[in-house]
């Protein structure tokens, strides 16, 4: 299939041994993946080719090789960091409309552990599946047996609630029309990339899967755990908690896969191209607004 499509770009064909288009073919691919992705430091992704079997089409499979919490930039950035002694802290309502923006819209490129995925994992870790205090008291006295004096009032769903920073609360984001035109603007360009890559059928979409088929082309996955490997939950905060719930994944491997992508037919592969410009467009926009200071243009 990817043959094909190497043989498509070549102004001047000429024959070749088997070994030799086997490279020629690596060597095309992996220049063409590069030349899209090599502006993205946010995220280490690597793209590999999957044989298909037992009548199966080839497949392209993205992957994640970062793992931990993405570097916020000065969206995280507050008076009590050292760093911050040197440069100016954004008010609170631009780093809480940045973080925002990240939040609803990074996933659609990488998957990330956000704060409500993080909740939703610590109510199936500490309180059997509760979401407020109380049942989460109940749930720690009958399956942990904790007495009341032993509850650890900071591992409450409020406790929690209580650690995020004020740049990781919605209701503290300023609207567009406050913002920095620059900032803005950097919104808008991130926004504008998702909407565009979330309006492609996920068999269009170089940048999500199947769940179904993951296991007929990786079946070592089947062993590892569900969580991807990245997240936007500040690590500094909340370290307890996301090495609670990501202990399995960091014994048996993260969830990586960022996406898969089937080969049916030759002209399926200029699509995947197609669709993974759209994806980096979204990841060179989260970039920008990470690298840029609110008030510059």
């Amino acid at each position: 299939m990817l043959g094909r499509w190497v043989a498509s770009l070549d102004e001047a064909p000429r024959l070749y041994t088997r070994g030799e288009a086997r490279q020629r073919i690596e060597r095309q691919f992996n220049s063409a993946v590069l030349e899209i992705l090599k502006s993205i430091e946010i995220v280490d992704l690597r793209a590999t080719v999957l044989e298909g079997e037992d009548g199966r089409p080839p497949a392209i499979a993205l992957i994640c090789d970062s793992i931990g919490q993405m570097d916020l930039g000065w969206i995280e950035k507050s008076n009590v960091l050292r760093n911050a002694l040197f440069e100016q802290v954004a008010p609170v309502g631009l780093q809480a409309a940045a973080y925002q923006a990240l939040a609803t819209t990074i996933n659609a490129a990488v998957p990330m552990i956000g704060f409500e995925d993080l909740m939703e994992e610590l109510s199936a870790y500490y309180w059997d599946g509760s979401q407020d205090d109380e049942g989460a008291i109940t749930s720690m006295k009958e399956w942990r047996g904790l007495e009341d004096d032993e509850i650890d009032v900071e591992q409450l769903p409020s406790g929690v609630l209580a650690r995020r920073p004020p740049w990781m609360i919605a209701a503290n984001a300023y609207p567009l029309k406050k913002l920095p035109t620059g900032l803005a603007n950097r919104i808008r360009r991130l926004r504008k990339a998702s909407e565009a890559l979330g309006a492609l059928e996920i068999t269009d979409s170089a940048w999500r899967f199947n769940s179904d088929f993951v296991l007929e082309y990786l079946p070592e996955y089947e062993d590892r755990g569900t969580l991807p490997s990245m997240t936007i939950v500040p690590f500094d905060v909340f370290a307890r908690e996301i090495d609670d719930v990501a202990r399995p994944c960091m014994e048996l491997g993260f969830h990586d896969i960022v996406s898969l992508y089937q080969l049916p037919t030759p002209g399926a592969i200029d699509q995947w191209f197609t669709s993974l410009k759209l994806g980096a467009e979204l990841l060179l926009a989260a970039q920008d607004l990470i690298d840029t200071h609110p008030f510059q243009p």
